[in-house]
């Protein structure tokens, strides 16, 4: 029995192998770009020649015609007037020209926080030494009174 299952299997795959050609051949038919179509007598498009000279006397019609240059006699007079004229620079800031360090935009976003924690630092700082200037002996005491008037006369808070 296992025989004859396998010899109807050999009978459809030559079925369907037929049956793709004949799909593969109505879609070759279908197809123009096809090399079997080509040699019908399909036309094939007209090379043309751009930098290549046919010796061909039926090849010649395919041929284009050189291109002309372009006239660039008054372009070329523009520009050399506009050279003949002298350009005065203004003075350049030179460090305007130099490159930035690679961290620059990280140091101007942190700036702002940078000056708000040194008045913080600068608070919490005099503010100790206040403590130990209470606990300290007259000698500080007398020193913390001209501190406090230094700071007044140059405006720190």
């Amino acid at each position: 029995m296992v025989i004859l299952d396998t010899m109807e299997g050999f009978g459809n795959l030559e079925e369907e192998a037929l049956k793709r050609k004949e799909r593969l051949k109505n879609l070759k038919r279908k197809n123009p770009n096809s090399t079997e179509v080509k040699n019908e007598g399909v036309l094939l498009p007209k090379p043309k020649f751009r930098s290549y000279k046919p010796q061909d006397e039926l090849l010649q019609e395919s041929k284009l015609k050189e291109a002309e240059p372009a006239k660039v006699d008054e372009e070329i007079k523009d520009l050399v007037e506009a050279g003949k004229e002298k350009v005065v620079l203004q003075d350049l800031d030179i460090t305007s020209l130099a490159p930035r360090k690679p961290d620059w935009d990280l140091k101007r976003d942190v700036a702002k926080k940078l000056e708000r924690l040194e008045r913080r630092t600068q608070k919490a700082i005099a503010e100790l030494i206040w403590e130990r200037l209470k606990e300290g002996t007259e000698e500080n005491l007398s020193a913390m009174i001209t501190m406090t008037d230094t700071r007044a006369a140059g405006g720190d808070d």
